[in-house]
């Protein structure tokens, strides 16, 4: 029992190292390739969970093979621009100037429902507002929509306005973020003596935000 709950965890935290290394991306981010090398490798690693007879290098050589075969083709895909097309596809406008592409949508074996849906996602609810839209590589649609459905921005009624700082997170559930803190340029010394002014102790705070502009926010942590 003690052999198997120690396999399940060497595979475990193998799996979760192999996607890491393939980077950072949710599942419907996927490219054809990461999706079908993720399957795969889940697949592999249940067999010497399972099995305790299995050698445990019978899950982790197929699981390293098929991670640097990933690697590997991500090298070609990113310099070779036909590579990536025959693996990835390549994008598909299915409204070009405000008319379906219905023959595209049939080659994508795309369905109405599905293209409102998506649609509906990119918070577009009439179809008539939409200019072009293209399915990507990952299934993802992208939209740009006709110039008198757009919602207009500071550019369009030529106002000024100020540069918006970046808030991160210094404090996360009683604990310092030095890596937020190094981008904000805050360090220990300075949040220490904010909370002194705010009569608070770390433990005390649930999250604290700050940015360069010397702003912050601090929300409490509630007692349980």
């Amino acid at each position: 029992m003690i052999i198997a709950v120690i396999r399940t965890i060497l595979l475990y935290m193998l799996i979760l190292l192999a996607i890491r290394m393939m980077g950072k991306r949710q599942i419907g981010e996927m490219q054809t390739s990461e999706l079908v090398v993720t399957l795969l490798m889940s697949n592999i690693a249940t067999i010497p969970m399972q099995d305790t007879e299995q050698s445990l290098f019978s899950g982790v050589i197929p699981i390293m093979i098929l991670l640097v075969c990933e690697i590997l083709l991500s090298y070609l895909m990113l310099k070779k621009g036909k590579v990536r097309k025959l693996v990835c596809g390549k994008p598909v406008i299915i409204i070009n100037n405000g008319t379906i592409d219905q023959k595209a949508m049939r080659d994508l074996r795309m369905s109405t429902e599905d293209l409102f849906e998506q649609l509906r996602q990119k918070d577009v609810f009439d179809i008539t507002e939409v200019a072009f839209a293209i399915v990507e590589t990952n299934g993802q649609v992208s939209l740009l929509k006709k110039a008198e459905n757009d919602t207009l921005t500071a550019k369009d009624l030529r106002l000024s306005k100020k540069p918006k700082e970046l808030n991160v997170t210094v404090i996360s559930d009683g604990s310092y973020s030095p890596s937020s803190m190094k981008l904000c340029g805050w360090d220990k010394a300075r949040i220490r003596r904010i909370l002194q002014q705010e009569q608070l102790k770390l433990k005390d705070v649930f999250i604290m935000t700050a940015n360069c502009g010397g702003q912050y926010n601090i929300i409490r942590k509630e007692r349980a």
